[in-house]
C-alpha cells in the first residue's frame, strides 16, 4: 500500500479543499477580474493616496480583502466587500472548470464509507452551488460545507473551517483526512491536527506543497491516483 492509500485507510473522513481539488472557480471568470473590481468599490469610498500600492495593484481578491480589512480594522466597507466577492464567487461557479477525477474521488469515497466535507476559504454558497450543479452535493451534505466567514483572521492557514467541519461531523482530528493544494492547506491540516495529502495540478503547486513540507510520496499530481487508491480500499 502506498502513503496516500496508507492515509486513506485511517480517516474516516475526508475534508476537500475547494478551489483546486474540487474545481477551478475562476476558469471562466478570472479571480484578477474580480480583485480589479473590488479595489474599484473601494475607490468609489476612499481616494487612491490613502490606500497602499499593494492594494491598488493586487490581482488576487484574497489579498484585496486582507488588506483592507487589516488597513482599516472595523471599516463597515469590509462587509461590503466581502459581500461583493460572495457574488462573485457565486457567478463563477456557474462556469467553473471540474478537477480531472474529483468527481469519481468523492464518489468512490462515498461508497468506502468515508463521510466527506468541504473546507474552503471561499464563499460556502458558490461551493454549494458548484457541487449541486455536478451533483454532488449529496456525497457531503449541505450542512457540511464550510466557507469563507466574515472574519477574515479565519480564512486558512487558521484550521477554523477545519474544525467546524470536524464539529459538525462529530469526528476527531485523528479520523480525519484532508486534501488540499496549497501551503494554506497545509497548515490549517497541521494545526487541526488533522493528517494530509497533497494534490498538484502543475509544477508550481508540486513546488509549493514540498515547500510547505509535505513528502513526495503524499503528493498526487492526478486525483486519479487517489482514487485508484480508494478503489482498492473498496474492493478489499
Amino acid at each position: 500500500m502506498t502513503e496516500i492509500g496508507d492515509r486513506l485507510s485511517g480517516a474516516r473522513c475526508v475534508l476537500f479543499d475547494f478551489d483546486g481539488p474540487v474545481c477551478r472557480l475562476f476558469a471562466g471568470r478570472p479571480a484578477g477580474d474580480i480583485a480589479a473590481q473590488l479595489v474599484e468599490r473601494i475607490l468609489r469610498d476612499i481616494p487612491a493616496e490613502e490606500l497602499g500600492e499593494d492594494l491598488l495593484s493586487t490581482r488576487d481578491p484574497f489579498r484585496v480583502l486582507r488588506l483592507f480589512a487589516s488597513g482599516r480594522p472595523g471599516h463597515p466597507l469590509t462587509r461590503v466587500l466581502h459581500s461583493v466577492f460572495t457574488g462573485e464567487e457565486v457567478r463563477a461557479a456557474r462556469s467553473a472548470k471540474p478537477t480531472l477525477g474529483a468527481g469519481p474521488l468523492i464518489r468512490t469515497l462515498e461508497r468506502l464509507g468515508h463521510r466527506l466535507a468541504v473546507t474552503t476559504n471561499n464563499s460556502a454558497d458558490a461551493a454549494r452551488l458548484y457541487l449541486a450543479h455536478r451533483h454532488l452535493l449529496p456525497s457531503f451534505g449541505a450542512t457540511h460545507i464550510h466557507g469563507r466567514t466574515e472574519n477574515l483572521d479565519l480564512l486558512k492557514p487558521h484550521p477554523d473551517s477545519l474544525l467546524r467541519a470536524l464539529d459538525g461531523l462529530g469526528l476527531p482530528a485523528s479520523a480525519a483526512l484532508m486534501i488540499g493544494d496549497g501551503a494554506s492547506d497545509v497548515a490549517a491540516a497541521s494545526a487541526a491536527g488533522v493528517s494530509f495529502v497533497g494534490y498538484a495540478r502543475n509544477e508550481r503547486k508540486y513546488l509549493e506543497l514540498r515547500g510547505a513540507g509535505v513528502p513526495e510520496p503524499l503528493i498526487a499530481r492526478s486525483l486519479n491516483v487517489v482514487r485508484r487508491e480508494a478503489a482498492e480500499l473498496v474492493d478489499r
